[in-house]
């Protein structure tokens, strides 16, 4: 993998529904980067949003370093209410693939100002859970740059991805964003 950490980071990889299997890119980045945290959930195919943003709070105490995000589907969902509850050392979010709000009747749960840090959220022309021009109005609704990387799916494990070397370079950028305090992202 080709992408350069900083160690005044704690990695938080917050996955969706039913968790991320072996081929997703989300657990192959783990593989590859052991330091990273993961969210874990006791209930993987109930999406309960508060339960979920609680979780993300408990792995986000575990260190002092400030947060950087890396969340998935219904894990973006979870990360965005976490981050509206604490934005304290919070350094960044990749939200790639949000789940739509109005899909589990959250969207009154998700703030409708600007996250308190730099934030990317990657969509994709065919996702099933969110249309592209919806994942762009919630990115505007949180001043998070909108990328869009064209027919992927829902950008999983299904999409093919591999180790998915696209996407590890908009969190490079996102890491140098977090890093220099807000050097623009290159999409």
């Amino acid at each position: 993998m080709a992408v350069e950490l900083f160690p005044e980071f704690q990695v938080i990889l917050v996955p969706g529904l039913h968790n991320s299997g072996p081929d997703h890119w989300q657990t192959r980045w783990q593989r590859a980067y052991p330091e990273f945290y993961r969210v874990g959930q006791d209930h993987w195919d109930q999406p309960d949003l508060p339960g979920w943003s609680a979780r993300v709070d408990q792995v986000r105490a575990q260190d002092p370093r400030p947060a950087l995000f890396i969340a998935h589907s219904f894990g973006c969902l979870a990360s965005v209410a976490s981050i509206a509850r604490n934005g304290l050392d919070v350094a960044g979010a990749l939200l790639v693939a949000p789940a739509d709000p109005n899909k589990f009747g959250v969207s009154n749960m998700l703030p409708a100002i600007a996250l308190p840090c730099p934030s990317v959220m990657i969509g994709s022309t065919n996702d099933p859970w969110m249309s592209a021009e919806h994942a762009a109005w919630w990115a505007a609704r949180w001043h998070s740059q909108f990328v869009n990387a064209g027919p992927l799916g829902h950008i999983n494990a299904e999409s093919g991805l591999g180790d998915w070397a696209w996407g590890q370079q908009q969190l490079k950028g996102l890491l140098q964003r977090a890093h220099d305090g807000n050097v623009a992202i290159s999409a």
